[in-house]
């Protein structure tokens, strides 16, 4: 198994670099990839970052942000042989994950906390201790001499604290809290970031959060919370995709529930499934059941059927651990 220092040792090799993650990104996939691309910046190294999905918009402020490419395939580069490029890939269990064509390079730098990566890089560092992708990236980062800047130390927390849904699951340690302690010796406010990216949505994402808890279901004693939203509630609410990023997290403020499903529509026939949960309620071995996986408390899946016989299943399966 790899770790940050054969990481960084693998960096120092090469002059150009691309970076992904998966997608439809969330908060630690952006920050671990901007966080990232600053310290290769620091270094004198060519970067280019590709994503599948846009930014979501709450993190759109973040420094960097508009570097980051949005398409399918990976766009060519004048003077830029092939052969020249690495890729690092980070928070995806494999080269499918990001939804990009061209990632295969020579050297393929795999970085990931997620359990059932499937190592298919020239160098695999999973670690599934870490809180967050970000967690590991920080390891690279001090592996590779480079200094902190603000705007490294912000994506790191940017990961940090959507992974851990501001501190309250995931494996959060004492390595957890050292970053965050040392992202606010640079300078930067904790505060400040957490209102950025908790408090900075749109009046869309407050009704859409209205009509969705408006509509929720409870089952299994109220321990299981059901969500859904389509393109037709999107649009109803003035909210966009967006406007979803977090969501699925509303109803474990709830203390009886114990687990969430948040069911969207994709077409008439495929829904996607993000799921939550507290404790030791493991929503990734459900979602590992449909195809799919994630941590302990925070996974997902794309299910083929109708509205009700995909909720029927999941409302099951997640039952099953009750």
């Amino acid at each position: 198994m790899s770790s940050a220092l054969d990481v960084a040792a693998a960096i120092r090799a090469h002059d150009h670099f691309l970076l992904t993650s998966h997608a439809r990104p969330d908060g630690d996939a952006i920050g671990s990839q901007l966080a990232m691309a600053f310290a290769l910046d620091a270094l004198g190294k060519r970067v280019r970052l590709v994503n599948k999905d846009a930014v979501p918009g709450a993190y759109r402020g973040f420094p960097g942000a508009d570097r980051i490419i949005v398409a399918g395939a990976v766009p060519p580069l004048e003077g830029v042989p092939l052969a020249a490029e690495a890729t690092i890939v980070m928070e995806c269990g494999d080269l499918k994950r990001p939804e990009v064509d061209g990632l295969d390079r020579p050297t393929v730098i795999n970085i990931d906390h997620h359990i059932g990566n499937a190592m298919y890089g020239t160098v695999n560092w999973f670690d599934a201790s870490a809180a967050a992708c970000a967690e590991m990236v920080a390891d690279v980062i001090d592996a590779l001499g480079v200094t902190w800047t603000p705007d490294i130390a912000s994506h790191l927390y940017l990961g940090i604290a959507t992974d851990t849904g501001g501190f309250r699951h995931g494996p959060i340690s004492e390595r957890t809290f050292s970053i965050c302690a040392r992202i606010a010796a640079t300078g930067v406010s904790p505060a400040r970031l957490s209102r950025e990216i908790f408090d900075s949505f749109s009046i869309g994402r407050v009704r859409l959060t209205g009509a969705l808890l408006n509509a929720m279901e409870l089952h299994h004693d109220d321990r299981l919370a059901v969500l859904y939203y389509d393109d037709e509630l999107l649009a109803a609410c003035g909210a966009t995709s967006d406007d979803t990023d977090g969501l699925v997290n509303l109803p474990l403020g709830a203390k009886n529930v114990l687990a969430v499903a948040l069911v969207r529509k994709q077409s008439d026939a495929q829904y996607r499934v993000s799921m939550r949960s507290k404790g030791d309620v493991s929503v990734r071995a459900v979602a590992v059941q449909f195809g799919g996986g994630g941590h302990v408390n925070a996974a997902a899946c794309s299910i083929p059927g109708s509205r009700a016989d995909v909720t029927q299943s999941v409302v099951r399966a997640i039952g099953a651990l009750f």
